[in-house]
């Protein structure tokens, strides 16, 4: 799975409660953040919430380098307590919340890209893995991955897989503040409902990490979009396309 994704705007009275700490600073928002880049996450730690930056790709405890980041930032909800990048994070309940506005995924066949996000616009808030690496230098890297599962009916035509999205009320649940038992939090990895989201096609220019702006959320304009059309001929009507000057914030790749 590919995709790109947009954070940091709507977020800081969602994910976080009224016991909140924000170390982000003045994190400048992105529109087409890839993996290894540092991006906003909101953690639970002693009955407080965190929104903090984290490194995209996650990096167990073990390896003696980064490289093992660049096939660690997603994380399948079917293999999340079995692979060994992944299983002593889930085993230590080192779940986070990642924040996104929006994210690209690229439609396997011809990979044409197309943003995806909620139908009415809302931020997302994805469910996330992190733990921390200790550097040759001594310094701590915190850093996280994506939990993806199975797509819904509605993004299927584009790719086989899509970011488990975590509804506000389960997101104690998810960041440890109850104690839930295993398998209800495995319950909760499942695709989002299609009728609460949709999609547009975007430009290819995505495609390039160092194009980074609010245009790149652009519809294509419908007499170029009508090639893009999902094979199953099934695509959200144009009023559940986000006209191109509305507002926008980081984007992402999964």
């Amino acid at each position: 799975m590919r995709s790109r994704k947009t954070s940091r705007r709507r977020f800081g009275n969602q994910a976080r409660s009224e016991n909140r700490s924000d170390e982000i600073g003045d994190y400048r928002p992105r529109w087409n953040a890839a993996p290894t880049t540092k991006l906003p996450v909101v953690i639970s730690r002693d009955w407080q919430r965190i929104l903090t930056l984290m490194h995209w790709g996650l990096v167990p405890s073990w390896p003696k380098d980064l490289k093992i980041s660049h096939s660690t930032f997603n994380a399948h909800a079917e293999t999340i307590d079995t692979r060994s990048a992944f299983c002593d994070a889930w085993r230590a309940e080192g779940r986070c919340l990642v924040l996104a506005d929006d994210y690209y995924e690229w439609r396997d066949h011809d990979k044409q890209p197309f943003a995806v996000a909620l139908d009415n616009r809302g931020p997302m808030t994805l469910a996330g893995l992190w733990d921390c690496w200790r550097m040759p230098s001594g310094d701590t890297l915190r850093s996280f991955a994506i939990v993806t599962t199975s797509a819904n009916e509605l993004l299927a035509p584009l790719h086989d897989r899509m970011s488990v999205l975590v509804a506000p009320d389960c997101w104690a649940d998810w960041l440890g503040e109850k104690a839930v038992p295993e398998p209800v939090l495995k319950a909760m990895l499942k695709p989002y409902p299609g009728d609460a989201m949709t999609f547009w096609p975007v430009d290819r220019r995505v495609g390039n990490v160092r194009n980074d702006g609010p245009d790149l959320f652009a519809p294509l304009t419908y007499s170029t979009a009508s090639a893009c059309v999902p094979k199953s001929g099934q695509y959200p009507p144009q009023s559940r396309c986000r006209q191109p000057n509305a507002p926008l914030r980081v984007g992402f790749r999964s």
